[in-house]
C-alpha cells in the first residue's frame, strides 16, 4: 500500500507549483500580494501531483547515481526501448519498431519543433477546443494560423466531436496539421475506438499530419482503457505519437518524453536539428517506471477514482448549480461555473483572492471554455476537501453579498 494521504511540503524546492505561480498564472513578480500567505494557498492548478514519486523511480535514479559520471548521454542501449515498448504492449495492445522512437525533453518542446518541421508559414494548424493552450502557442511561435473545432457539450456534461465541423476545417487546403489530445485535456474524455476511427478517416482523407499528444494515456479511470492513435492508424505514415512518464509517475521536472515518428523524412529532420542529448538520471527514472511502476499506478488510479467521486458529491451538496462530470482520464476536474459567473470575469483572480485557492480558469484553454475552472485532484483527500470547501464558501458568499471587486 502506498500513502497518498501524506502531505509533502514542496516550498523552497524551486517548484513551479509553489514558488513560481505568480509569474505563470498572473504574469506578475513577487510584489503581487494576496490576502493569503503563500503557504496558506491550496494549490489545484498546474498539472503535477502532490504525491511522492514512486520509490521504484527514486531507486532507479539512485542506481544511476552510483555510476558517478553524468556526461553527455543518449538512449543508446536497447533496454529503454524494451521497457517502454513492453509497457505499451501490456497496457494498450500496441507495438512499434525501435527506429521510430526519438527522445525529447518534453512534449511541449517537441510540439514547438514539430510544428515548424511539418508545416509551412502559410498553412494552418487544427485542434479541438477547449484546448491545452500550448497547442496554440506552438502554432503562434512558428507563425502558423490556428483553426479551432469546438467540442459539443451535452446536457449531462459529456463532450463529443462535431465531425461535420472537423471535416469542413480539415478540408481547407491550408490545413495541413491536426494536433490531437488523446485522452483530452481539459475535458477528460477518453475517446472511444469508433470516434478515433472517424477522426482517422478524416485525417487520412485530406492527408493531414497528425500529432497525437497522449501524455495522459496512463491516467484513465480504473474501468477504462486508452486506445493509441497508432493502433487505429496502423499504416498511416503522417502520424506522430507523443507519450511520457511525466504525468503518470509525477516526474515532470525530469524532462523526458517519447516521440514516435513514423515518416523517415521527418525523423531524419528531427535527428539532424534536435539537440539530441538526454539527462542520464531521467533515462534511468523513466526506465524504472516502465519496468516496475505499474503496481503504484494501479493504486494511484483507485485513489484518483475516489477523489473524483468525492468532488462530485461535495459539489452536489454545496454548489449544486455547478456543472460537473467525472473525467474519464487525467487527474483534472473540469467544472462549469456559468451559473455563478459572467464570461468576462477572471476566475483565477477571484479564487486566489477570495478563497486562497490557486486554479486555472477557462480563459487558459483557448475558447469554448468561458466560466469553467480546471481543478487538479491529484492531492491528498484532506487538501482536496479544504480546497473544495474554500471554493464553495467563496462562491456562495459572493451570491449572498454581490461581488464588487473589479474582475
Amino acid at each position: 500500500m502506498y500513502d497518498f494521504d501524506e502531505i509533502i511540503d514542496r516550498r523552497h524546492t524551486n517548484a513551479l507549483n509553489t514558488d513560481g505561480f505568480r509569474d505563470y498564472i498572473f504574469h506578475a513578480d513577487d510584489s503581487m500580494t494576496f490576502p493569503y500567505k503563500d503557504e496558506e494557498f491550496i494549490r489545484m492548478w498546474v498539472a503535477d501531483m502532490e504525491f511522492a514519486t514512486p520509490d521504484v523511480v527514486i531507486d532507479g535514479i539512485r542506481r544511476r547515481l552510483d555510476r558517478r559520471i553524468f556526461g553527455y548521454t543518449r538512449v543508446f542501449e536497447d533496454a529503454y526501448y524494451q521497457a517502454f515498448a513492453a509497457w505499451c504492449r501490456r497496457r494498450y495492445g500496441w507495438d512499434f519498431p525501435r527506429e521510430q522512437l526519438v527522445m525529447s525533453n518534453g512534449i511541449i518542446p517537441a510540439l514547438y519543433e514539430l510544428v515548424e518541421y511539418i508545416s509551412a508559414p502559410d498553412e494552418q494548424v487544427l485542434f479541438l477546443t477547449p484546448s491545452y493552450a500550448y497547442f496554440k502557442y506552438a502554432a503562434d511561435h512558428n507563425h502558423r494560423s490556428c483553426v479551432c473545432c469546438d467540442l459539443v457539450r451535452a446536457e449531462d456534461g459529456s463532450y463529443a466531436v462535431d465531425f461535420d465541423d472537423l471535416e469542413r476545417k480539415a478540408a481547407d487546403p491550408r490545413t495541413t496539421l491536426f494536433i490531437f489530445c488523446n485522452p483530452h485535456n481539459p475535458t477528460g474524455r477518453v475517446w472511444r475506438r469508433e470516434e478515433l476511427e472517424r477522426i482517422a478517416a478524416i485525417a487520412e482523407r485530406y492527408g493531414l499530419w497528425v500529432i497525437s499528444d497522449e501524455i495522459h494515456c496512463d491516467l484513465t479511470r480504473s474501468h477504462l482503457t486508452h486506445t493509441p492513435m497508432g493502433k487505429v492508424m496502423p499504416d498511416y505514415g503522417r502520424l506522430v505519437t507523443c507519450m511520457a512518464p511525466s504525468k503518470t509517475f509525477n516526474m515532470a521536472g525530469l524532462m523526458i518524453s517519447n516521440v514516435l515518428i513514423r515518416d523517415e523524412g521527418l525523423r531524419a529532420k528531427w535527428l539532424s536539428r534536435h539537440y539530441n542529448f538526454d539527462n542520464p538520471l531521467s533515462i534511468a527514472a523513466a526506465q524504472a517506471a516502465y519496468e516496475e511502476g505499474e503496481p503504484w499506478l494501479k493504486e494511484l488510479q483507485a485513489y484518483l477514482d475516489e477523489n473524483f467521486a468525492f468532488t462530485g458529491k461535495y459539489l452536489a451538496e454545496h454548489l449544486p448549480r455547478a456543472g460537473y462530470r467525472i473525467s474519464e482520464a487525467t487527474y483534472l476536474a473540469w467544472v462549469d461555473l456559468s451559473a455563478y459567473f459572467r464570461p468576462e470575469e477572471s476566475l483565477t483572480m477571484f479564487f486566489a483572492y477570495e478563497a486562497g485557492v490557486l486554479l486555472e480558469g477557462g480563459n487558459m484553454f483557448v475558447q469554448n471554455s468561458d466560466c469553467f475552472i480546471r481543478l487538479n485532484l491529484a492531492c491528498p483527500r484532506s487538501i482536496l476537501e479544504e480546497g473544495l470547501r474554500r471554493i464553495c464558501v467563496a462562491v456562495n458568499t459572493r451570491h449572498r453579498e454581490p461581488y464588487l471587486r473589479k474582475a
